[in-house]
Formats: structure tokens, sequence, C-alpha cells
């Protein structure tokens, strides 16, 4: 690249990855996956800049990677292998309460598709046509997936959250 198109990847990297960090947190609840997604995001920019650039709406764009970098996060993981002897000791989150957790655990028990509309849709408060072209569906495929999911949730959660969900 040029040191124009340099220039301008990392001033559009530098404002955003406060909040790509905030959505990939959303999508993943863990604090080093979500900078995982985010770098992998990020170089997958880089490379595609130069075009990316000439787009209309690089944020969604760019958010349409990151969801994508989650759920073939999520459906590749299973062949991943650690290099440990025994897992590594998960730190207690700062400030997360009981409900947080409760929530977080219920969100990885659904599909990752599941999982993903309902942050996009609740969390980070999206409406269904940007969710849709985000994951690249349809309206009715985001409705029907959020109701997938909360019938999921409120399976998994049972009586802990009343009327709530």
């Amino acid at each position: 690249m040029n040191d124009d198109s340099d220039a301008g990847y990392l001033e559009y990297v530098s404002g955003r990855i406060p909040a790509l960090r905030r959505v990939a947190f959303l999508l993943g609840g863990d604090e080093h996956q979500a900078d995982d997604l985010v770098q992998e995001t990020i170089t997958k920019l880089y490379a595609k800049w130069p075009r990316i650039a000439k787009v209309e709406n690089v944020d969604a764009y760019v958010h349409t990677m990151l969801v994508r970098a989650f759920l073939d996060e999520k459906r590749r993981g299973w062949w991943r292998v650690s290099l440990r002897d025994k897992p590594p000791e998960r730190p207690a989150p700062a400030d997360a309460s009981e409900e947080k957790a409760v929530l977080r655990a219920a969100l990885d028990r659904i599909p990752a598709r599941q999982q993903a509309v309902l942050v996009l849709r609740f969390l980070c408060d999206r409406s269904v046509a940007d969710v849709a072209q985000l994951l690249g569906c349809s309206e009715g495929t985001v409705k029907s997936q959020t109701s997938h999911g909360l019938t999921a949730l409120r399976r998994i959660l049972g009586d802990r959250v009343g009327g709530a969900l």
C-alpha cells in the first residue's frame, strides 16, 4: 500500500478499535477472544483496505467481517489444540454480577448464529435490517433466529428470569 492508503487505514482503525472490541466481547464473552477477533478482522481489513476504503459504509462492512470471524471461530473451534497440560485459570471478572455470568453461560450454550443475532439485536441495539445485512441473510431469518434463540435461553435459564425474556 502507499503512504496515503496506510494513513487512511491507521486513522480508521485507531478510531474504531474500542467499538469493535466491545462488539467482539459481547459476542464471545471473553476479553482474549475479543482481542483475537478484532486482530483477525483488522488484519483482513488491511489486506483489503484499498478496495474497502471506497465502500459507502465502511463500518457496516467491518462489523460484518467481525461477526463472520466470530461465527467462523465457533464453527472451527472444535479442532483447536491446547499446548498446555492443563487449562489456564480464568481470572474472575472484575465487576461482573451473577446475572451477567448466568446470561453469558446461557448464551454460550445456544448455537453461534442465534447467539450473534441476540447479541447484535439486544446488546448492541441493532435493528433487524442491520443484523440481516451484517449476517448476510434475510430479515425473516433474523426474526426466526431471534425467536429460536430467546426460546432456547428461556429453556436454559428456566425460572431464573421469571418473565424477563
